[in-house]
């Protein structure tokens, strides 16, 4: 394992406020054995100047026009020499051992189709702030037990806890091009279905900035994210379907369109239709998602696409309020002691 070469690959798209540490996060990585690829999806603001400014012979940036995140990722790993693959987007941190603790572990797993996965917690810009919050896939388990629980329980796992061998990786595909999100979930089923299970981390950490809105997660009110998500969630369904035929594999997949269907409903109706006959020819029924107490009131004055604009507008508007004091803290954190390395 000592001599196994990690790729650190990078889809970055104006990450010019990010990508500064998420370098510094990744050349700090304790494995020596890396290389970092860097590909700037078209970016209009300074994230290829900045990225540009730590080239060396381990850090690799390039460009490209404007294709979306997945075209990114195929682009860096088409560029990768490593044994290992360390997905790692433009605003996300590793801690400096993370790779070394995944590698460890490597030692004692019988082939290379071990998928490994590490502990995750969400932040804003307060990397001490960060939660690290266990779920029932933070845990060893089969591929199909993985997804079971992801579906069942609205579970994943950040892109970045995954270490990836590059004969597995060849085994799952490319990333998909069409999904403008949620395509993280996607591709790791294709990589999850071949494996030969997940190998959980406890000790290896990473850190997901999250906000909220305004990422590729944010679906919104977006037509084309929206038809890309449901894309997304009938792959996911159907890769299940065809190894697990279980009724708890059916009772899973409808639990997941359930739980998905707020995504679509009520502007896109006719992807509601097929999500109930979807469920129907797995045994299951789906029911009109409810708005929170909150906002339910606002149905009778509004009606549901106002009441749920509302909720949206809402929400968003309190997490950029977060996003602000955070920051704020943040900056008065650096002007009292510096900028700290991460743990």
């Amino acid at each position: 394992m000592k001599a196994s070469l990690v790729s650190i690959l990078i889809p970055a798209f104006n990450a010019q406020e990010w990508i500064g540490d998420t370098l510094r996060s990744a050349i700090a990585q304790t494995w020596a054995a890396k290389e970092i690829i860097v590909v700037d999806d078209g970016s209009t603001d300074q994230t290829l100047e900045i990225a540009r400014r730590f080239e060396s012979e381990t850090v690799r940036v390039v460009t490209q026009e404007n294709q979306g995140a997945s075209a990114a990722r195929n682009k860096a790993f088409a560029l990768s020499q490593g044994n290992y693959i360390q997905w790692l987007d433009a605003d996300d941190l590793l801690a400096r051992d993370k790779i070394a603790r995944q590698m460890q572990v490597l030692d004692q797993c019988r082939g290379n189709r071990t998928l490994l996965s590490s502990a995750w917690g969400r932040f804003r810009y307060r990397v001490a702030q960060a939660r690290f919050v266990p779920t029932a896939l933070w845990c060893d388990l089969s591929p199909r037990e993985w997804l079971l629980r992801k579906m069942e329980q609205n579970l994943y796992m950040q892109t970045a806890t995954w270490l990836v061998s590059r004969e597995l990786t060849d085994a799952a595909g490319c990333w998909d091009t069409r999904l403008l999100g949620d395509d993280d979930n996607e591709y790791f089923c294709r990589v999850l279905l071949a494996s030969d299970g997940v190998r959980f981390v406890r000790d290896a950490r990473v850190y997901y900035r999250s906000f909220g809105y305004g990422s590729l997660s944010h679906v919104g009110f977006s037509d084309r994210k929206i038809e890309a998500h449901w894309l997304s969630m009938q792959s996911q369904i159907s890769r299940l379907q065809s190894v697990e035929g279980t009724e708890r594999a059916r009772a899973a997949c409808v639990r997941y369109l359930q739980t998905g269907l707020h995504y679509f409903y009520p502007q896109r109706i006719d992807i509601v239709r097929k999500a109930k006959q979807m469920a129907r020819g797995l045994g299951g029924q789906l029911e009109a998602p409810r708005l929170s107490w909150k906002y339910s009131w606002m149905e009778a004055v509004f009606g549901c696409d106002g009441a749920r604009h509302a909720q949206d507008l809402v929400r968003t508007t309190r997490r950029r309020l977060e996003k602000f004091v955070d920051k704020t803290l943040f900056l008065l954190t650096l002007a009292n002691r510096g900028r700290g390395d991460f743990e």
